[in-house]
C-alpha cells in the first residue's frame, strides 16, 4: 500500500453540540478504478460516493448494520451503488464505467454531467425485518449537495458533506476525501451560524486535499474555535466479502429451468463479482449439485 493508509476520523466539537467524521480514501477509491477500469470522471462519481459512504457506514451502531448508496440517473453514468458496514469496509461498482466527458465550466471533472437528474436511495439494513429506505432526487448530481440534502430531508440532521477526488496525470488517484459535519438538535444559534461561514470557506475539498492535509487538520480547519475533540480513528478500506458460497447462492436463486439449461449446454460457466470482478467458475456438474440442493 505504500505511503497511504485511509483511515476516518470520528470527532465532537462545541461541546458535544456537533459531530463530525473525515476520512482520508486515496487507496480505497484507486482499488475501485483499478477493479472497474473507470473513466476519470467515472473515478471522480464513484470515488465521492465511497468516501462518503464510508463515513456514513462508520455512524450505523451495530456490528452487522449494511448502508447501501445507491444512484439512479439520466445521464451517461446510469447510475452506481455502493456499500459500506459499520466497520470502514466499503466497496461499489459503477453501471457504466467508460463515460468520457469533457471538463466542466470550472475545468473540473463534469460529475454532475455524466449523473444528471437522477435518485440517490439510502438503504440501511439494521437486522430488523424490513430496511429502512430515504430517497431523494439529486440536487446538483455533484453528490457532497445530494448527501447533504438527504440529511437535511430524511433525516431532519443539519449537516454540511464535502467530498473530493484528486486524479494523478496518468488518471491513477492521486488523493481523496471528504467530511461530515452535522448539527446535533440543540446547536446554540451563535454556534451555528459562526459553523456556516467555516463550511462556506471551505470551497473544494481537492484544494484541501492537494495540500496533502490529514482528516485531522481538515476538522482543525473547521471546527478548531469550537475546540475538537477526537473520539475515534478507524482504518477504512475497500473490502468484497464475495466468495464461492455466495454466488452458488446466487445461483441458486434463479429458476429451475434457466439451471437447467446452463446443465444442458454441457459447459462450465463463469459468473463475476459485480464489486470485485472476482471469476467464479461452475462446472455442469456442480450446476447439477445446486439443481439437488434446491
Amino acid at each position: 500500500m505504500g505511503e497511504y493508509r485511509d483511515y476516518m476520523v470520528r470527532a465532537t466539537a462545541a461541546n458535544n453540540q456537533i459531530r463530525a467524521f473525515a476520512v482520508t480514501s486515496r487507496d480505497l477509491v484507486e482499488q475501485a478504478r483499478s477493479y472497474h477500469n473507470t473513466s476519470p470522471v467515472i473515478t471522480a462519481a464513484l470515488g465521492r460516493l465511497l468516501t462518503g459512504g464510508v463515513m456514513m457506514g462508520c455512524m450505523m451502531k451495530g456490528e452487522k448494520d449494511l448502508l447501501t448508496l445507491q444512484i439512479k440517473c439520466q445521464g451517461a453514468a446510469k447510475g452506481m451503488t455502493v456499500t459500506a458496514d459499520s466497520r470502514g469496509n466499503v466497496k461499489g461498482y459503477p453501471q457504466a464505467p467508460d463515460v468520457m466527458l469533457p471538463p466542466n465550466a470550472k475545468g473540473k471533472l463534469d460529475v454532475s454531467g455524466a449523473l444528471g437528474l437522477g435518485i440517490l436511495s439510502v438503504i440501511k439494513d439494521m437486522g430488523l425485518k424490513e430496511p429502512y429506505v430515504g430517497q431523494v432526487a439529486l440536487q446538483t448530481s455533484e453528490i457532497a449537495e445530494d448527501l447533504t440534502y438527504y440529511f437535511a430531508t430524511s433525516e431532519q440532521v443539519p449537516s454540511a458533506v464535502g467530498l473530493g477526488v484528486l486524479m494523478n496525470r496518468d488518471n491513477t488517484v492521486a488523493q481523496a476525501g471528504g467530511f461530515i459535519v452535522q448539527l446535533m438538535p440543540y446547536t446554540d444559534e451563535k454556534v451555528i451560524s459562526t459553523l456556516e461561514k467555516k463550511v462556506a470557506e471551505v470551497t473544494s475539498v481537492t484544494d484541501l486535499l492537494k495540500q496533502g492535509i490529514t482528516p485531522e487538520a481538515m476538522l482543525e480547519q473547521m471546527l478548531g474555535e469550537f475546540g475538537v475533540e477526537v473520539s475515534q480513528r478507524v482504518p477504512v478500506q475497500y473490502f468484497c466479502n464475495c466468495s464461492k458460497e455466495r454466488v452458488t447462492r446466487a445461483i441458486a436463486s434463479i429458476g429451475k429451468k434457466d439451471i437447467q439449461e446452463m446443465i444442458d449446454a454441457g459447459e462450465s460457466i463463469e459468473v463475476n463479482c459485480q464489486f470485485c470482478d472476482r471469476h467464479y467458475v461452475f462446472t455442469p456438474q456442480e450446476l447439477g449439485e445446486i439443481l439437488k440442493g434446491k
